[in-house]
Parts: C-alpha cells; structure tokens; sequence
C-alpha cells in the first residue's frame, strides 16, 4: 500500500536557515512548533478544493422519517441475513456471485450488511462529526446524520443515472468527504465500490472501468475526467461521469456536478432506494479493490458486504480502535483509498465506531501533511514505511543543520528513551532521565508533527526498516505492524498497545485462522489465512482464484513467515521473489536488500538478482531529491546522502557525479558496506559479488514501482537486462 520517495530541498542558505529554525522550535529555547516539515512523497496529482456550489453541510438535515426508515431497514435487514448459504461455494468470480459464509466457532458472529452497519452507527453517533474538512481555509465538518443523509442522495443519484446491480461506481480522486459518501451510496444503491489510483494511465483506467462493468465514474478534477474522456468509448456500460473538485469547464453530455448528482437523488422515491436496500445480503459484493498488477494484470478483488463490516468491527477492535462511546477516535484521511489499508481504515472502520476523519489537501504527501497533522491531532495514525521514513530524514537533516547544544539534546534525548523502550518494553514505570528526556525533548517533536495526542500509530503494506523503528522507538512512538492483503479485507494479523514485540506484524486477528504450510528447518513456510476477512475471489478470473484459494477455503498468501511461540508472525519473504541460485539455493531477497539500506544510508533502493544465476549481484539506487511539482527523481541527493559522501571523502551532490566518474571515496565505501553484509551470511551462496549503481532512482512512471510503491522485479529485470548480463557475461572471460 506506498506512494512515495524522496523529500525536494531548498538549496544552499535557504536550506540551513530552514532546517535550523525547525529544530530550533522542537528544542528547549525555540520560540514554538515548527511551522513546517515538508515530506515529498510521491502522491496521486491532486487539485486544491475550488468550490463554487453549496457547502455540502448546508441545510442537509435528517428527517425523523428518514432516521425511522433507516433504523426500521435495520431490524427487516437483521431478519432477512439469516443466511443459509448452503448452496454456495466459498468463492466466485461473477460480480452478482453469492458465498457461503465462512461461519466457524471462532469467528460464529451473524453476518451483516453495511447499510445495517451504518445504521447501528447512525442511532448512536448521529450528532457527532464524522468528517471534516477545509473549505477556503476553514475546517468544516459533517455529522452521521448529514452523512448518511448524503450517502442516500448520492445513492438516488446513481439509480438515476442508470446504476445497475453489480455493476461499479469506480471512484477516480483524491480522499474527501465526496469519495466517502460516493462509495457509501454505491452500496446502498445495490453497486459495487471501485477505487482507481489517480496515478493511474488513461489505459490503466479503462482497464478497470471496463472490468468491473463501471456504470458512473466519480472524478476530482479536470486532468482525471480528461482520463476517462479518451477511453469512454471503449466503455460500454459506461453511463455517466461526476465531478466533485472541479467544476467541468463546459456543459457536456452525461457529466454531472456532485451537486447536479445530489439533485437527482431528489427525484427518486425513498421507497425505491429503500426496497433496493432491503434486498441485500452481507455475502454479496460490495466493494472491488484492484492489486496493482505487478506480476501481470492487474486482479479486482472482490470483498463482500461481510467481508466489510467484520473486519471493520474485529479487526480494527484487534488494534485497540475505540467506539466513539470510550472516545472519538480522531483521524487523518490522506493515503489512497483504492488501496484495501486506507479504505478499510479511513472509510469502513471510521463508520463503525463512529471516528472523526479529517482530509488532508491534495497536496498532503509533497508538503501539507504536517499542517494537517498539527491543525488536527490525530489519536491514531497510518502511514506505509515511506511516510515514516519521510519523517525520519526529514528530522535528522534538520538536527544536522542544527546548532551544537540543540543536536546533543535531541541525541540525548532519543538515545535514552530508545534504550528504555529496547530493555523494558512494556513496563509503564520510566525512570526520571526518560521522564526528563520526553518532557524536554521528545514531547516537543511529537508535537512539532502533529501528534501531541497520537495514542497509536501503525504501519503496513510493506516491509520496514530496523533503523525506521528504532528511530521511532527513541521518539517513544510504536510503531504498531499489521498483516494482510487486498484479499483479506486489510489486516489478518494486528499489534497494538497490548500487543507488540518488534519487528513482528503481530498476532492473528482474533476470530481469524492462520496457519504456515511446507516449513523448513527454521520454521518459515507459506502463510495461509481463512476466516471472515477472506474475499469472494478475483472478478473474471476463476483460475487465478483457484491458484490462491485451496479446496478447504485457505488463502494461499504467496508469502512466507514465522510464528514464534507466542503466536507473533514475523515476515521473511515471497515465494515468487525466491531466488534460486544455479547451484540450487534458495535465497529470500528481502532481508539482503533490507540490509544494505541499513548499512548504507545513501542507498534508496536495492534490488537483489541471482535467479538461475551462478552467484547473487544487486542493483543500487541512490536517495536523491524529488522534483516539487512532479515528484520524479531528480539528479541532486538528498542532504542526508550528501552527509554521508562528506563522510567518507566525497564533494559529489549528485547522482551523475557519482555514477559517470564512478566516485572512489562512495563506491569504496559502498563496498564495504557490502563486504559486511557479507561477512553475516549463513554461507558464501548468500554473498552478494557484483553490483551497480543505476543513474536514476526508481519510480513509478520509470515502470519500476507499483502503485503502491511494490517493487516490480519483472520490470526491473527486463529494464536493465544489459547492466545485469554484463555481470554474468563478464565472468565467463
């Protein structure tokens, strides 16, 4: 689930002078917060909000009919989901397809729809904020009952524009209260939910539009219409587009303005929706979530009504998420939502407890997240590795601009409460030097990013780092890891406050199964997963469903791991990643590549390559500064990677000086680096005895990364078929 890279810097003074302010008011003797903490990350293209229209909480008040209807549809919709379900398989592949539900004595709660789910929400959460958002400047918010309100709307809107059962509404735009209340009204009006990454090409759109039978497409802005312009001719059940950023620039047929849409909804009875509603079962489809096709096409996912609102309640109740009764859980909505951990989180999980999510701007990921974090003191965050990454470089270049004595004091600071959170991990009694660390230091950066009141922070869809960590660790911030896939509706596995050991992706989500296939020596086998959070199966493609989903239920995850005794599952690998040497060893790329970026700082990415190889050679990409309206690699390093060529003896500043002269002092240093990584493998097989520094990082309009920051080994390897040949070829001389 990551969109990222590296963080653009000013250059020369300018740099200095910014950096030292920011530490300046993290420290004991600045004059306050810190106003910003830029974090470039690669993110979709987003538009600042334009609206001209109504404000969307203006005069949208429930009715007392409205809120009767929808507490009456709640007990008919508890009635009518006694499901039998035996007639159905446990998998499908047609978007109309039904499932047997995966009732078992763990997990034997009844099943549910998310209409009902909302309304549970609705009857205890109506007059609390369920969202906010800045309009002009100003934060704005909107209730349960507003919300569930516009979700009708938009729900008789979409009937009105020709919105078939099963077909999609595929939502292509940034996180606002417009893609909740889109994707809420989708279900209700009996469609199916499907998020498209706003990076996505015109090709990559139509793909899947076409594939989930997309009837409407709800879009942010004029360059994601544009998108979809070229290619609705080749859409055939495309009926409509709306728009809810921007204003279309003329009158076209078939688009609309989310106002226009809302408008609509107005013509359509309430009974009608509310008989569409009530024929709904919680083993029906409701939501499509596409992997990011780094093997191949992309897979829709299909995940059922259940899938849903069970995950939402167990395995956010896993995480240590509270109902809005104990305390309003306040969140930060800025990661793409048409990946499974920001839907699940944001969306679905906010619903069920009755969370505050607050939208971040368009431009959250190149600069204004912090804003946001500080203007809205989150009590729980998520973040992908780079986010957390982001932060960390972003600190430590700010404590190298520093002055002496601020510097010390934060390395003090972290140093102490690192070791306390390394030694004693669960123990709530600190000693005065951690006490005094945190009240002078550490509380003040936790401030300076927002999160004063963080009381948990997680991480997921990627592997992290044990520098990330620990870095963290000496901030006390945990860092709380969670497991799954699109195809467990989000997490399977779940740590949290009461349940951590680090580096481990936590226990299985209670309710949930789990079990590890073809062990080895060490105890790392296949992951394999079956429980409540399972999905339907891959829309249109019955064999790849049949590859992931055995006889008996179980996903084949594709992942390998280890379960320790006290049930905590650690991560070691890919099966498809597994390197099998020529010699017929098998070699988990992962943990080799983690290992270089720890020992080399000024490394960005490392690819491992050695499969049918006589020996294991890396690929290397160097951390350099992000373009600030394109977030594309840029030539220049970053200053932390400028830092460490001071370090061993270099003046470069960018990738070109380093890779055309082949600098001595960093390609020395960054041998030997490699040679330590070396000297702790388990056998000389393990070694890595060729590499090369490639001139740019990757990205991912270089074809290298996903989405969602996955790295796409297949592509790598056919981009630079000639670097990695040259290593083999030159050893047959």
């Amino acid at each position: 689930m990551p969109d990222s890279a590296g963080a653009p810097q000013a250059s020369g003074p300018a740099r200095e002078s910014s950096a030292a302010r920011f530490l300046s008011r993290l420290l004991p003797g600045g004059p306050g917060c810190v106003q910003k903490l830029s974090l470039n990350l690669q993110n979709q293209q987003g538009v600042r909000p334009n609206v001209t229209s109504s404000s969307l909480t203006d005069g949208r008040k429930l009715s007392k009919e409205a809120l009767s209807r929808a507490l009456t549809l709640s007990s008919r919709e508890e009635k009518d989901a006694q499901l039998d379900g035996s007639e159905e398989k446990l998998w499908t592949t047609r978007a109309d397809g039904r499932v047997r539900p995966r009732l078992h004595p763990a997990c034997p709660q009844p099943p549910y729809t998310v209409h009902r789910m909302f309304s549970e929400a609705l009857d205890k959460y109506g007059d609390l904020h369920a969202m906010g958002f800045k309009r002009q400047g100003t934060w704005e918010h909107i209730s349960y009952t507003q919300y569930y309100q516009l979700a009708r709307k938009a729900a008789k809107g979409f009937l009105k524009l020709g919105l078939q059962q099963a077909h999609s509404v595929a939502i292509l735009g940034f996180n606002s209260p417009e893609w909740f209340f889109s994707a809420v009204g989708a279900v209700f009006a009996g469609g199916i939910v499907t998020g498209i990454y706003t990076t996505s090409s015109p090709e990559a759109c139509q793909y899947i539009a076409h594939d989930s039978r997309a009837n409407i497409i709800v879009v942010d802005t004029q360059k994601q219409l544009e998108k979809i312009l070229k290619t609705w001719k080749q859409l055939p059940h495309l009926r409509a587009a709306v728009m809810y950023r921007d204003a279309p620039p003329k009158k076209m047929a078939n688009v609309y303005t989310m106002d226009e849409l809302l408008q609509l909804g107005d013509g359509l009875p309430e009974e009608t929706l509310d008989a569409v509603i009530a024929a709904q079962r919680p083993n029906q489809c409701c939501v499509l979530v596409y992997t990011s096709g780094t093997t191949g096409s992309p897979k829709g996912v299909m995940l059922s009504q259940d899938n849903i609102t069970w995950t939402a309640r167990y395995g956010s109740q896993a995480g240590d998420i509270r109902p809005a009764e104990v305390q309003q859980e306040v969140v930060v909505s800025y990661l793409p939502l048409s990946h499974i951990a920001a839907q699940i989180y944001d969306l679905w999980t906010g619903l069920q407890w009755g969370a505050k999510v607050c939208f971040a701007e368009p431009d959250a990921l190149k600069g204004s997240l912090v804003d946001t974090l500080r203007e809205v003191e989150p009590t729980s965050h998520m973040g992908v590795p780079r986010v957390w990454e982001k932060f960390m470089e972003r600190i430590q270049e700010a404590a190298a601009q520093s002055g002496f004595i601020r510097r010390k004091m934060l390395l003090w600071a972290m140093s102490v409460a690192l070791e306390q959170n390394l030694t004693c991990p669960g123990s709530d009694l600190k000693p005065f030097s951690a006490r005094l660390a945190d009240y002078l230091v550490l509380g003040r950066v936790r401030q300076a990013l927002g999160f004063a009141k963080c009381q948990k922070s997680f991480y997921g869809a990627a592997p992290m780092t044990a520098e990330t960590q620990h870095f963290f660790l000496g901030l006390n911030i945990r860092l709380y890891a969670g497991y799954g896939l699109s195809e467990t509706s989000g997490p399977h596995f779940m740590s949290s406050p009461n349940n951590y050991r680090l580096y481990s992706s936590g226990k299985v989500v209670p309710g949930c199964l789990a079990k590890l296939v073809n062990e080895d020596a060490e105890g790392v086998g296949e992951i394999c997963l079956w429980g409540r959070t399972i999905f339907m199966g891959y829309l249109n493609m019955e064999d790849k469903t049949r590859e992931a989903v055995d006889d008996e239920g179980w996903l084949h995850t594709g992942d390998t791991g280890r379960l320790d005794a006290d049930g905590f599952l650690y991560i070691t690998g890919r099966l498809k990643e597994l390197i099998i040497t020529a010699g017929g060893e098998n070699v988990p790329p992962v943990p080799i590549e983690e290992a270089v970026k720890t020992e080399l700082p000024i490394i960005s990415n490392a690819m491992l390559i050695g499969d049918q190889r006589k020996f294991l050679s890396m690929l290397l990409t160097l951390k350099c500064v992000l373009d600030a309206d394109t977030s594309e690699p840029t030539d220049s390093l970053t200053e932390s990677a400028v830092a460490f060529c001071q370090r061993v003896g270099s003046k470069a500043t960018t990738v070109s000086e380093i890779v055309d002269t082949k600098d001595e002092a960093v390609y020395r240093a960054i041998e030997q680096g490699i040679q330590r990584v070396n000297s702790k493998a388990a056998a000389r097989p393990y070694c890595i005895q060729k590499w090369a520094i490639l001139q740019r990082d990757f990205s991912i309009s270089g074809g290298e990364l996903g989405p969602t920051m996955k790295l796409k080994r297949l592509m790598v390897l056919d981009k630079y078929k000639d670097i990695i040949d040259s290593f083999y070829q030159e050893q047959k001389k």
